[in-house]
């Protein structure tokens, strides 16, 4: 700062600013003034020739404002250093001035000068980022280039932010914050923030002394503090045209200035964004001490240059009526990693969080202590503010595989052992979960693992598991890199260990008639799955629907080796993997199935003999040997979305559209069934998609999980029905058909049909 004046030093009052370096050392400074004198005053902007005409009617203005502690106008001039500003305004009448700077040297000095000229003028050593002033008493608090002294910006926004902090405790109300600065863009990016709710702000320029070179211009800010916290746009007396300064001086103060009343415009209209602590202390948003039903609020906790951490937060004061809450206030922290998605990102799924917390304030996504200021007042501070985040009980992880996917990305294969025993399968047993990274609080596909690959009743009749849906496991536990047992142990395919593959399965009992029909005459059922994953649902479908032929679309070859290898995944004339896009692969389809033919879209990288594809691109001759069409009779859509912050985890929103609808049910046989996994929290979106398959299917049935997000929901061909009262008819069909290894996988399908509604 102090290097760019407006003034020409002469050559030795330039060496003598060479020995300061730092401007914020106390040592510096005493060198530099002992050096210069006392008698020898420099001003580091406009001199008092230039100054005054500005500061006059200011000065005379805040004097008129009446003030119950004093008579005169009580002015503070701090970093005030050797310049003769005080003394000019002593001598106009504004006698009630105190100086403060943390050099002694300099406060000596200028006492000795000023002692009988001025007896009444005061001169205090004070760092003026700790003054020792109570609150409230300076009518005036005149700031000649010592914030922009504190402002080097090697040295980063610490010291001023704490220097303004006191400039606003130690004002009264009314009073002015007059800062004559080189409005450098460092610089206003503190002091605009700063002065933002309960101020009013003004910026002057500060006419030039006559020169044929444009210099640095000072410019004054006049910051009045208001009685409320209202919000105002910044006046500025200039025009860029106007000011006669170094262009890039002059655009990067315009610039700083129109995005600062861009911001204020955004609040004033109610924007969404990010208000700091202190514009919510301020009472930005209300007052925080009380409890708001239904406020939301954005903010920043950290304050710049006051913290080395600084965190994006979200405060919810729980809707009405939503109590009674276990929590008077509470912290949800969010991981890093799952910041993005629509549960955290969105209103809508932060409000799912609030009413779930039972707290009556929730802070999401901080990590420290800056969270007690925004605790109601009748929180006790001995209490402790909890912190909540998810946990999916696992006692224990074996990593298996690690590894990438130029389609997928990062991908993890891992064993884990629950905790708890609440379910259906011996907690001693482990499972194997498949996991993308980009969705890495989503489990994409779980398995039971067995000795052999087989499943001994006996053990389940000791402490049962509930397997964790593959829609909800996060992932937390002990990570173990080797673990002998597990290695030695099989997926077992004959059990569903994702509830969701249960509740798909279960909506085949809606055309239970039409399959029982087709597997008497001998005939196969088409079923077309996209998305493999690990393949436990084609091969589940294929080891107990021994009628169907089963068509598996997945876009990334990785995960067919991926199945093979980890999950015991295998193909026959009956199951076969097609890589593919998954809409391409129905639209294609779609319009081949008049010729009696079915698209084969083919990756050479990926394709191996086991994929029993013919070499004319047609499908063997399944289709031929059943003397059926083409057409399919099931079509699963189990995909995830690559895009998490949409809102859907599954399916991606293309699998959605209407016109994606409209193709499958082109392709479907007369008493065909379309099912789709829908994974979202937005109950806007779940209605979306309702909606849009309502208008294309006859009937329209869902299946909500019980304490999940999966909704699977089912789309009819036919114009006739299951109707309610036949469900238990269609229920015994479906349990004929399928050939389970035991009776619990039947009846967790068969609880599962008593829970399917009617949409349409």
């Amino acid at each position: 700062m102090g290097k760019k004046r407006t003034q020409q030093p002469s050559a030795s009052t330039d060496d003598l600013l060479k020995t300061l370096g730092d401007f914020t050392s106390k040592e510096n400074w005493d060198s530099f003034f002992t050096v210069r004198g006392s008698d020898d005053s420099f001003e580091w902007y406009a001199e008092w020739p230039q100054l005054r005409d500005s500061l006059f009617p200011l000065l005379q203005q805040q004097q008129q404002q009446p003030s119950p502690s004093s008579s005169s106008l009580q002015i503070l001039v701090p970093g005030c250093g050797n310049s003769r500003l005080s003394e000019h305004l002593y001598d106009a009448g504004f006698e009630d001035v105190t100086n403060v700077d943390f050099s002694k040297v300099v406060i000596s000095d200028m006492l000795r000068r000023n002692v009988r000229d001025r007896p009444n003028m005061r001169w205090r050593v004070m760092d003026m980022t700790q003054m020792q002033f109570t609150d409230d008493t300076f009518d005036v608090v005149l700031d000649k280039g010592g914030l922009d002294a504190l402002m080097e910006p090697e040295l980063g926004p610490k010291l001023g932010n704490q220097y303004l902090s006191e400039v606003k405790r130690v004002l009264k109300s009314r009073g002015k914050f007059i800062c004559l600065t080189l409005a450098e863009s460092h610089v206003l990016g503190l002091l605009f923030p700063k002065f933002r709710f309960g101020w009013k702000l003004s910026l002057y320029a500060i006419p030039q002394k006559p020169s044929s070179n444009p210099e640095l211009q000072t410019f004054m800010l006049v910051a009045e503090k208001e009685n409320s916290n209202e919000l105002h746009q910044i006046m500025s007396s200039f025009s860029r045209s106007s000011l006669d300064c170094h262009q890039h001086q002059a655009s990067g103060l315009c610039e700083a200035l129109e995005n600062e009343n861009r911001i204020r415009g955004e609040y004033l209209s109610g924007s969404d964004i990010l208000y700091s602590l202190e514009d919510l202390q301020l009472g930005a948003k209300g007052d925080l001490t009380k409890l708001s039903p239904g406020r939301r609020v954005q903010l920043t906790l950290g304050e710049q240059g006051g913290s080395r951490f600084c965190y994006n937060a979200v405060l919810l004061d729980a809707k009405q009526p939503c109590g009674p809450f276990s929590f008077h206030c509470g912290v949800f922290i969010v991981p890093k990693t799952r910041a993005h998605e629509w549960l955290f990102s969105s209103e809508e799924g932060q409000w799912q969080v609030v009413e779930s917390s039972k707290a009556a304030r929730l802070i999401m996504k901080d990590l420290s202590p800056l969270v007690k200021p925004l605790a109601p007042a009748d929180n006790d501070k001995e209490d402790q503010i909890p912190f909540m985040t998810a946990s999916d009980g696992i006692k224990q992880r074996n990593i298996v595989y690690q590894g990438s996917s130029s389609l997928t990305g990062p991908i993890v294969i891992e064993d884990v052992v629950y905790e708890n025993a609440d379910g259906d399968v011996a907690r001693s047993l482990p499972f194997r979960r498949l996991i993308f990274r980009r969705t890495e609080g989503l489990v994409q596909s779980e398995a039971l693992l067995t000795r052999d690959g087989s499943f001994d009743k006996s053990v389940s009749k000791s402490e049962p598991k509930k397997a964790s849906s593959s829609s909800k496991s996060k992932r937390r536990g002990t990570q173990r890199k080797n673990n002998e047992s597990s290695s030695k142990m099989k997926v077992y395919h004959g059990f569903l260990a994702s509830s969701y593959h249960t509740g798909i399965i279960s909506g085949l009992s809606l055309i239970s008639s039409y399959l029982e029909s087709v597997a008497s005459a001998g005939n196969r059922v088409k079923a077309v799955v996209i998305g493999l994953g690990a393949g436990l649902l084609p091969m589940f479908l294929h080891e107990c629907m021994q009628f169907m032929q089963i068509e598996v679309v997945e876009l990334d070859p990785t995960m067919l080796n991926l199945a093979r290898d980890y999950f015991g995944f295998t193909q026959d004339k009956h199951l076969k993997v097609h890589i593919a896009d998954g809409i391409e692969f129905v639209r294609d389809y779609r319009n081949l199935s008049a010729a009696g033919e079915m698209p084969v879209h083919e990756n050479k990288d990926a394709l191996s003999s086991e994929m029993l594809l013919s070499s004319n691109g047609r499908c063997n001759s399944s289709d031929e040997e059943t003397g059926r069409s083409t057409t399919i009779d099931i079509l699963i859509v189990d995909v995830d979305s690559s895009d998490s912050s949409s809102g859907m985890t599954c399916p991606a929103a293309d699998f959605v559209e209407e016109s994606f609808l409209r193709t499958v049910k082109d392709t479907l046989s007369e008493q065909g069934l379309f099912v789709i996994n829908l994974v979202s929290r937005s109950s806007a979106i779940k209605d979306t998609v309702v909606s849009r398959m309502k208008e294309v299917f006859s009937h329209l049935f869902c299946l909500q999980l019980e304490g999940e997000v999966n909704l699977v929901i089912f789309g009819l061909c036919s114009e006739s029905y299951i109707k309610e009262d036949c469900i238990p008819e269609a229920t015994l069909r479906l349990e004929k058909l399928l050939k389970p290894n035991h009776p619990e996988i039947s009846q967790s399908i068969n609880d599962a049909v008593k829970k399917l509604r009617c949409l349409k």
